[in-house]
């Protein structure tokens, strides 16, 4: 599914739109540049399961955790040399604990995400700099 975000609050609200199609146990991987908006959808992400605290982006500690109706793991895996490293901080312990796993940079993790991962790519807009491109594959419909 592809879909032009014009603002932050519509980056949120399709990121709360996911989140109404996650099933505890969930991954869901970012792509996209530094600033196109991947903590943005995940602020959506948390408050579509039922969280109502402040988001941010895990960059230092690699992993925040938000607990609402169902758990948000918030990954930042930039800082990761790759998958072995994911391991190292209990990525396995993660995926089992029936949260929603959140990964930025997912590139980093390789094979360590399940084949049912949904993907979420945004990227900038040409047109104008402040527009999103995003794209969701894995899930049939918002």
């Amino acid at each position: 599914m592809e879909f032009l975000s014009h603002s932050t609050t519509e980056t949120e609200d399709l990121g709360a739109a996911l989140a109404a199609r996650l099933a505890p146990g969930a991954v869901v991987a970012y792509r996209g540049d530094l600033g196109a908006g991947k903590t943005a959808f995940t602020r959506g992400l948390a408050r579509g399961l039922g969280y109502t605290g402040r988001v941010t982006s895990p960059t230092f500690t690699v992993v925040n955790e938000y607990l609402g109706r169902v758990p948000l793991f918030h990954f930042d895996l930039y800082r990761l040399a790759g998958e072995d490293d994911l391991f190292d901080i209990g990525w396995e312990d993660y995926l089992d604990r029936g949260g929603v796993c959140a990964v930025e940079w997912s590139e980093r993790a390789g094979s360590a995400l399940p084949p049912e991962t949904v993907a979420v790519t945004i990227r900038r807009c040409e047109e104008n700099e402040d527009w999103r491109h995003i794209t969701i594959e894995g899930v049939d419909h918002l």
